[in-house]
């Protein structure tokens, strides 16, 4: 076998191990999460403190017109002693949220609220600019944070609160739950995401004393331990996980709060999605640029929570290995069938199927957990699948991007004010930035099309599963780029 055959052998190699890496971190997710599976489900009556701390509620806010009314409103009737709450709206809008948000906080003090409301006229920092600037005049002990198409349950700082009852517990993670997870295919799949990473990640690693990080919203945290961390900073997109290792690393403690649900909005629509996955995913490797370093100089830190920070710090790397996989499948199938010496390898390779199955497996956990009809819900788990990798190219984009640490524009999630019941994004403005991805993806889906062809007609049948997910994923994602850039736009984006 010549050096120009083996080269994609040594190429499927080197990827499928590193993708074993992250496969077997899912294993190991659910292990720990089957091992303290019981204590999970079985959460004591807490204590209710004889004086409740006082709390400042954040909700930075930016462009958010058809949300910003529920939110403020669902804040406003929290059931918690008035003169231990204090409300904040950090608004950093530039159109008619401004003046609606304004005419809110108007009406709610004049109702007896402690709610203050604050613009600021640039966008310093993005949302960690605004957390900051509020923090400079928050009289809370405690901050509450929750982003704009969040709405909290009246009892959810009772239910928060009672859980910082040790002085090192720094934070407090609610789980998420969905506004809108029945809209389509797309919220139905990506919900599955979200369920597994905070009923069986969270709750793992929680209950193993490793790292967790706060989620940006619907969680509170003690404002010493923001001041102590360094404060909210703007160098990487994910300032949240940024602050939470930060924090972690200075000795402060972390919990997770699975009884406590509070739901928010999937995005509706592709363009949104993509906006939301680049930040999370480029953010997460300048997190990763910028702790790792540092989690590695702890002396006091266990192997096994660095090992583990290690993985969820650079998970993302997933979607490159994922791209480079779908882009070899034509070579190595010519391989297969026309050079019979790396029919051995391709025998020996089949162990890494053992690893096809840790994220069925781990996202199946999560639904079986919380949701009486899981069954059906898992149904749409190949349409996750098939999702993930129809992402893995912008993503694979926020991976370099991320890694050569170029600087980029925090780009906000819209928001549309859909629950399954009614709404819909096609009529609205805050659509997203139509990305230039969508031509590559169909191309990618043809490629694969092709590699899927030429297996079957020549009796590769095994790789046929394996080819037709991604067949679908880059066609599914491609396609619904393609007819939202197609769509009229109503006014500006935002």
């Amino acid at each position: 076998m010549s050096l120009l055959q083996m080269a994609p052998l040594a190429l499927h190699l080197l990827v499928m191990v590193v993708l074993s890496i992250y496969s077997c971190h899912a294993y190991v997710m659910v292990a720990l999460y089957w091992r303290q599976r019981r204590r999970l489900g079985h959460v004591p009556p807490l204590p209710t403190p004889a004086v409740w701390p006082t709390v400042t509620v954040q909700l930075p806010i930016y462009n958010e017109k058809y949300v910003v009314a529920r939110l403020v409103d669902a804040v406003c009737r929290l059931d918690y002693p008035r003169d231990r709450l204090e409300v904040q709206v950090l608004d950093d809008s530039t159109d008619e949220t401004a003046q609606l948000a304004r005419d809110l906080v108007d009406r709610w003090r004049a109702r007896g609220v402690d709610i203050h409301y604050l613009h600021r006229t640039d966008r310093t920092g993005y949302k960690a600019g605004a957390l900051k600037a509020g923090l400079d005049t928050a009289t809370g002990e405690f901050l509450a944070l929750f982003d704009a198409d969040f709405v909290p349950a009246p009892d959810f700082l009772r239910a928060i609160m009672p859980r910082f009852d040790a002085p090192d517990i720094g934070a407090v993670q609610a789980r998420w739950g969905h506004l809108n997870d029945g809209t389509s295919a797309l919220t139905r799949a990506l919900a599955i995401g979200l369920d597994a990473h905070f009923v069986v990640e969270h709750a793992a690693r929680n209950a193993s004393g490793l790292f967790i990080n706060f989620n940006g919203t619907a969680g509170v945290w003690r404002k010493e331990t923001i001041v102590s961390a360094g404060n909210w900073q703007a160098d990487t997109l994910t300032e949240d996980l940024d602050l939470s290792y930060r924090a972690q690393l200075r000795g402060w403690r972390f919990r997770y709060a699975d009884d406590v649900v509070c739901p928010a909005e999937i995005p509706a629509e592709v363009d949104g999605l993509k906006s939301q996955q680049y930040r999370w995913t480029k953010g997460a490797i300048q997190t990763a640029r910028k702790i790792l370093p540092r989690l590695w100089r702890q002396p006091d830190l266990g192997l096994l929570v660095k090992l583990e920070g290690t993985v969820h710090l650079t998970h993302n790397i997933v979607f490159p290995v994922m791209l480079t996989l779908s882009l070899l499948s034509l070579p190595l199938l010519f391989l297969r069938e026309t050079v019979d010496a790396s029919r051995a390898y391709f025998m020996w390779a089949s162990v890494f199927l053992v690893w096809a199955v840790s994220y069925p497996l781990f996202y199946a956990v999560a639904q079986r957990r919380i949701h009486p009809d899981w069954r059906r819900r898992l149904l749409h788990l190949p349409g996750l699948m098939a999702c993930a990798v129809g992402m893995s190219l912008i993503n694979t984009r926020a991976v370099v991007s991320g890694l050569l640490n170029r600087v980029s524009p925090f780009v906000r999630t819209p928001k549309y004010d859909l629950t399954n019941r009614r709404g819909s994004w096609t009529d609205k403005q805050y659509r997203a930035r139509i990305d230039n991805t969508a031509v590559m993806e169909l191309v990618l889906a043809l490629y694969l099309a092709v590699s899927l062809a030429y297996g079957a007609t020549h009796g590769q049948l095994a790789v046929l599963p394996f080819l037709a997910l991604p067949v679908w994923g880059f066609a599914w994602i491609g396609w619904l780029s393609l007819r939202n850039s197609l769509q009229p736009r109503v006014g500006g984006d935002g």
